[in-house]
């Protein structure tokens, strides 16, 4: 079907087709963390590889969007998503039935490859669908809000599964909706792709991997570990590798990443405050459903309802977004929602064992509504900066920066919160275990005499509180950075008001 053929009602229907893959990746992303105390007692993860666990699909997506995005733009989006959701849901089954933490490490670095090959294809056929700026808006808003609805969606339906049942059910959660997104979606969605891709350059695809990972790995390791060989080898020859794909880029004809796209300030600036912001929220959100539940002892469906209100700001801020950068400014909406969550984080640097739940809802009910806004407008930058042949392309810069920041705070951040717990001061006879992870804390505690089991809970709980304190201030401090540099950089930037104004 031509684009120029697709009628209103059904451009909308294909968004909703569109909606399912964004809900297929956010749900996964948040069970993960409400099913993370269950996978620790059952895979019995080192600290180390209960943080892999978190960010191996992270650095495997990272490493790929570009690519991926680009393949979708020469092979066609359609064609890439349906076959990233079939594989996305095949993989889920690997995980869900993991049966050590070496195998899910593994299983969560496929789903990566799987999920890469999603979210830039469901931006990319947005900019394809909707043509019109002001509808193009409100599409992604709807995107961005069902992002936040499957954060939502993830920790309920999580917590109710893992109360019933073991804890791989929450991956096998994603075979219903790949199933509805492959058949409906191939009945609906147009076909697009760029009319003169060029070939899909298999040296620039592994120059890009090899430098993404090598980059983020060193610094995770440096982060958790301090000074290392290895590590720093990894850096080296990963830093070597984006360098080498940068030249490539340059002297291709017709490159796999166009880095003319940096050229504008808008491109620029907006992908930068997507990473950034990530990197301050990330490592916080990861390590959020384990305090909920092991360090204020709430039922896993109790912490999926205690998170609702970030999905709620985010769903609301989402919607409206657009028109309010076009009242007021793009730099006034980015960098507001920015410094919203940059209190909202500072707030949280009070958190104990014994907060009250009233300052962690208001708390993520700012952190949302200030994502909604600030990413909902950057996504709409970043597509309205490039022509519709590129959209895939763009579509994986933005997404990279999304999974590169995730990856790095949970890295940094993560790993504050590790160094912080791993000090705590436990009673006699207490093992290394407990000082590897807080899961393993309270599978260490049951082995021990009441009065000890209390006294090494008091300790670890406390000490875990404290590093997800720190963590929120170093957090706070990187967005409010953000949301400066974010007011002066986007200076300027509108969003378009008509179609005269697209590529």
């Amino acid at each position: 079907m031509k684009q120029q053929a697709i009628t209103r009602p059904r451009r909308w229907l294909a968004l909703g087709v569109l909606v399912l893959a964004v809900l297929l990746v956010a749900v996964d992303a948040t069970v993960l963390g409400l099913a993370t105390p269950f996978l620790s007692e059952d895979l019995k993860p080192s600290g180390t590889q209960l943080l892999w666990i978190g960010d191996a699909y992270s650095f495997v997506l990272a490493g790929l969007l570009v690519s991926m995005g680009s393949l979708g733009d020469r092979i066609g989006r359609k064609r890439i998503l349906l076959i990233g959701a079939t594989a996305f849901g095949a993989i889920s089954v690997l995980n869900a039935y993991a049966n050590s933490a070496e195998l899910m490490i593994v299983a969560r670095a496929l789903l990566g490859v799987a999920g890469a090959t999603l979210m830039p294809a469901t931006l990319a056929l947005i900019r394809n669908l909707f043509h019109d700026p002001r509808e193009r808006s409100v599409a992604i808003g709807i995107w961005g809000a069902a992002a936040s609805a499957g954060m939502a969606i993830g920790p309920i339906v999580g917590g109710v599964l893992l109360e019933n049942f073991w804890w791989g059910s929450v991956f096998l959660i994603n075979l219903p909706v790949m199933a509805v997104l492959v058949v409906v979606g191939a009945r609906l969605l147009p076909e697009s792709r760029n009319p003169k891709p060029g070939p899909w350059d298999l040296p620039s695809v592994v120059l890009s991997m090899v430098g993404m990972i090598g980059i983020v790995y060193a610094i995770k390791e440096f982060a958790a570990h301090g000074f290392g060989w290895i590590p720093l080898a990894a850096g080296v020859v990963g830093a070597i590798a984006l360098y080498g794909f940068v030249r490539r880029q340059r002297r291709l004809p017709i490159p796999l990443l166009d880095l003319r796209l940096f050229r504008s300030r808008g491109f620029s600036s907006a992908v930068l405050a997507d990473l950034l912001t990530i990197l301050g929220l990330s490592g916080l959100i990861f390590f959020l459903s384990q305090y909920l539940q092991l360090v204020q002892e709430r039922r896993p469906i109790e912490a999926g309802l205690a998170e609702l209100p970030a999905a709620i700001g985010a769903i609301v801020a989402g919607l409206l977004a657009g028109q309010v950068a076009r009242r007021f400014s793009v730099r006034a909406v980015v960098a507001g929602g920015l410094a919203a969550i940059g209190l909202a984080l500072a707030a949280l640097t009070t958190i104990s064992q014994d907060t009250g739940y009233p300052l962690l809802g208001a708390a993520l009910l700012v952190v949302g509504a200030g994502a909604g806004f600030s990413f909902t407008v950057t996504a709409d930058v970043i597509l309205a900066a490039v022509p519709k042949e590129e959209a895939g392309a763009a579509s994986a810069v933005s997404e990279t920066a999304y999974e590169l920041g995730a990856a790095l705070g949970i890295a940094l951040l993560g790993s504050i919160v590790t160094g912080v717990y791993r000090d705590f001061t436990g009673p006699a006879g207490t093992p290394a275990a407990a000082h590897e992870s807080l899961g393993g804390a309270v599978e260490a505690a049951a082995q021990l005499p009441p009065a000890a089991a209390a006294q090494l809970l008091d300790a670890a709980r406390e000490s875990f509180a404290h590093g997800v304190s720190i963590a929120a201030g170093v957090g706070a401090a990187v967005l409010l950075i953000t949301a400066v540099v974010a007011w002066f950089l986007l200076r300027g930037q509108q969003l378009s008001t008509s179609s005269t104004q697209e590529h």
